[in-house]
This record gives structure tokens, sequence and C-alpha cells, in this order.
């Protein structure tokens, strides 16, 4: 699979739109690399839409979530 060059430059342009809106999540994820990321940590993810319904549901990270986060972050 080949990588479109334009398509990284928008995705760059978008990432620094959103880190430049949500300022707080970057050192937050910064956090979580640091401290919470290892084998038998669980992940949860919860949206709430604008009319109040929950969506909710986590994952336990096994060694290879582990070093696909690693991988990641380099």
């Amino acid at each position: 699979m080949a990588i479109n060059p334009l398509a990284l430059m928008k995705m760059k342009d978008r990432l620094h739109l959103f880190r430049q809106e949500h300022p707080k999540v970057g050192p937050f994820f910064s956090m979580l690399r640091e401290k919470a990321v290892s084998e038998g940590s669980v992940v949860e993810l919860k949206v709430t839409t604008p009319d109040g319904e929950e969506y909710v549901t986590n994952i336990r990270l096994t060694a290879n979530d582990v070093e696909t986060i690693h991988m990641l972050k380099k």
C-alpha cells in the first residue's frame, strides 16, 4: 500500500487543528503512554451524544497492543 503524500499533508493539518481545539488531549495521552500502557491495562472509550445517549466499549491491552502503541509513538 502506497502512502499518498497529499493525504499525509491533509492529515498533518487536521492533527494540528485537533491539537489547537483540544489542548488537554495531547498531554493526557503522553501521560498514559508513560504510566498506563502495559499489558493487562483496560482502555475504556465512552461517547455521549448531544442528546445524552451513551456508547461505551473497552479492551484489555495485550502484549501486541502495547507493542503497536510503542511503534506508533515513534
